[in-house]
């Protein structure tokens, strides 16, 4: 018996035969030697809370290599190459002296530079220890955290600043929070998570979202001021990229948005409060697929943070179960899974109109790296005292609608 096959219906637009999504290496791959891992190497990244550093060794990963970070006892940070350079037991298992940090197999103790001070087994402590050097990167203290330069010595430029954090004013100090609560909204969040630091980093210039996710999917996560459409431009400046999102509110005020991007990952985001400036994030390649974010605010003593959002009253981030985080998804949820291993799927995507910022962001990256591969200096690297204060001219500012 024949099948008749005139009936059969016409399958348009399946999965069937698709090429296999890939990510933008050129701006997710951050190991030693990869254009963007050289690129990223060139500035200043945060490494952990200054208040969190201490006498106790700790492991961190950063743009791929694993390291210890301490604080010896005259307060000073160092970050090494975690194996000791004897015979490569970890320095983890150190301890902290007031000079250094002592290997716990035979003894070799090094200062925060790498410096070889004592090999206690060695005759008269090591007639030769002054030509082992245990590899190191610089650190230093700055706005509250602990910052590590990675890469080529002679290309060290000084540490940025940005002209609306400093100076502090009365009763201020500089609130950090180093467990990239950006993420997932919960001060006992974890610290690293799954997934690139573009992800992140592309989020700076997508004031949509706001509109969208944190307004009107299914819960408001800040004010209802964002959940109006807002009217958005969009423009590259001397530090980077700013967006301008304006929004004619209900009550007659109108409120413009502007949120500044600071090349490569950095970003000062004005919040909810009123005025000028706004919170600093720095969001740091931990490797290929885990990226790590960090917030400072200049408070006053007793800053909490998200308080007076309904944030702040729902249900903590860690102790929500999969379908309540599927009821309520947040940053997180959208972030983490844009591709396989944390990477976005870049050669599936579908820029739009209101991806303008993002594009904009990823040209000048492409253009920066392209620099750094040439030889060049890129973007906001200083070398002379001055030019490294960077001007960042975010904020909200409300007005009056004229009828």
């Amino acid at each position: 018996m024949e099948i008749d096959l005139t009936h059969r219906p016409k399958l348009e637009g399946t999965a069937y035969g698709r090429v296999p999504a890939t990510p933008e290496d050129l701006l997710t791959q951050v190991g030693p030697g990869t254009p963007c891992g050289e690129y990223l190497r060139r500035f200043w990244q945060p490494v952990m809370a200054s208040n969190n550093v201490g006498s106790r060794p700790q492991k961190v990963r950063l743009l791929g290599e694993d390291l210890i970070v301490f604080r010896d006892g005259e307060g000073r940070p160092g970050l090494l190459y975690p194996h000791c350079m004897h015979r490569g037991s970890s320095l983890f298992y150190g301890k902290v002296e007031a000079d250094g940090i002592r290997c716990c197999y035979h003894g070799w103790k090094f200062d925060v530079q790498g410096h070889c001070l004592e090999q206690p087994c060695e005759p008269n402590g090591g007639l030769n220890r002054a030509l082992h050097r245990q590899p190191w990167y610089p650190v230093q203290d700055h706005y509250g955290l602990v910052w590590a330069y990675m890469g080529p010595p002679d290309k060290m430029p000084l540490i940025p600043r940005l002209d609306h954090m400093e100076p502090l004013g009365e009763g201020e100090q500089y609130f950090v929070l180093d467990n990239s609560v950006q993420s997932h909204a919960d001060l006992n969040g974890p610290a690293v998570v799954p997934y690139s630091w573009l992800n992140i980093n592309d989020n700076c210039m997508d004031p949509y979202h706001v509109y969208i996710l944190h307004s009107n999917f299914s819960v408001s996560h800040f004010s209802n001021i964002f959940a109006v459409m807002p009217s958005v431009t969009w423009e590259e400046i001397d530090v980077g990229v700013l967006y301008n999102a304006v929004r004619k509110l209900p009550d007659g005020r109108e409120m413009k948005r502007i949120l500044t991007w600071i090349a490569p990952n950095m970003m000062v985001n004005p919040g909810m409060s009123s005025g000028p400036g706004g919170s600093l994030s720095i969001f740091t390649a931990v490797d290929d697929n885990h990226m790590r974010s960090f917030v400072v605010h200049k408070a006053k003593e007793g800053f909490k943070f998200l308080e007076g959002t309904p944030l702040s009253t729902m249900k903590p981030w860690t102790e929500m179960s999969l379908e309540e985080r599927q009821a309520a998804p947040n940053d997180y949820e959208a972030q983490a899974t844009q591709g396989a291993e944390g990477r976005a799927n870049h050669s599936d995507e579908h820029l739009v109109r209101s991806d303008i910022g993002i594009g904009i962001q990823r040209r000048v990256l492409r253009r920066e790296i392209e620099k750094v591969m040439r030889g060049e200096d890129p973007q906001n690297v200083a070398f002379t005292s001055g030019q490294e204060v960077l001007h960042v001219p975010s904020g909200n500012f409300f007005t009056e609608t004229v009828a």
